[in-house]
């Protein structure tokens, strides 16, 4: 009984000592994200970015994980706001989207995204002007033969409301214009795979998902490519933004400034299809003012 007794007291001592420790280490860890998971959520758009940022970031800092999710800018940053996630992903200013309370967060520009409208291969137009654009997405024009194209009915797909990369869309291509009722997908990847086995279809993605199983278009007779984008020519793209709660501070603070280092922008930004903000021409604000550099 002894020797059980005295087993049973040393059991205690240990699961005591360990659990000081858990809790020390608990009430001594950087509160402002170090030694803490970093979470982001947000834009599709910006997601295979960050996702790649992370699987890089965490190679050079043993010890912090990184974990990415999609679910739209809206997600991002409704999340962020309420401090639930370390990174809140968006494609939109904090301050266009209602609810968000944007004095609380501090936008970190990572990349700038070019929107292309894509089409299914059978449409036969290559190019739409943006008055086109929006004629077609707020359903003024419903036959591909009204734009030139085959005389076959349009067929719309779109990101679901809460989505950066509509919200863009609807910003730069259409005005300001809302489009009208159509299907709507939470994903870019989604959104392409419908237009490519859809007679007809027409939506739009980030230049990252671009590939040969759509047709892209011209938009005012210019091409969807960063060069365009980066020059001011070409007019549907937008900044991409990660959003922290206050100041970065701890791993976080690390993490951002990885992303935003000439070396990450250099081996991955153009790699995956974006736009180094250290490569744009103009600046453009929210309300459309464009200055040179």
């Amino acid at each position: 009984m002894q020797r059980s007794h005295r087993g049973a007291v040393i059991t205690v001592l240990v699961l005591a000592f360990i659990t000081g420790i858990l809790v020390f280490a608990y009430q001594t860890r950087d509160k402002n994200g170090s030694n803490a998971p970093i979470t982001a959520v947000g834009s599709t758009a910006l997601q295979p970015l960050v996702e790649a940022a992370g699987e890089d970031f965490q190679k050079s800092h043993p010890g912090i994980s990184v974990t990415v999710q999609g679910g739209g800018s809206g997600t991002g940053l409704s999340q962020i706001s309420q401090g639930a996630v370390s990174l809140g992903n968006s494609d939109l200013y904090a301050e266009e989207k209602k609810g968000i309370k944007s004095q609380d967060l501090v936008d970190h520009r990572v990349a700038v995204v070019g929107i292309m409208p894509i089409v299914n291969k059978q449409v036969g137009v290559n190019n739409l002007t943006l008055s086109q654009l929006t004629d077609i997405f707020t359903g003024k024009v419903t036959n591909w033969k009204q734009v030139g194209g085959a005389d076959q009915k349009i067929v719309l797909v779109n990101r679901a409301a809460g989505s950066g990369t509509r919200a863009a869309f609807e910003k730069w291509a259409m005005g300001g214009a809302t489009s009208k009722e159509a299907q709507e997908q939470d994903s870019s990847g989604m959104v392409k795979s419908i237009v490519q086995n859809t007679p007809g279809a027409i939506s739009y993605v980030a230049f990252a998902y671009q590939s040969n199983d759509v047709a892209t278009l011209n938009v005012n007779g210019v091409a969807p490519t960063n060069e365009n984008v980066e020059n001011g020519s070409y007019p549907i793209w937008s900044y991409e933004h990660i959003y922290t709660k206050g100041q970065a501070t701890g791993d976080t603070k690390k993490f951002l400034a990885y992303m935003n280092s000439t070396s990450f922008q250099k081996k991955y930004v153009e790699k995956l299809g974006y736009i180094s903000v250290h490569k744009m021409q103009i600046d453009r604000d929210r309300n459309g003012l464009i200055t040179r550099k």
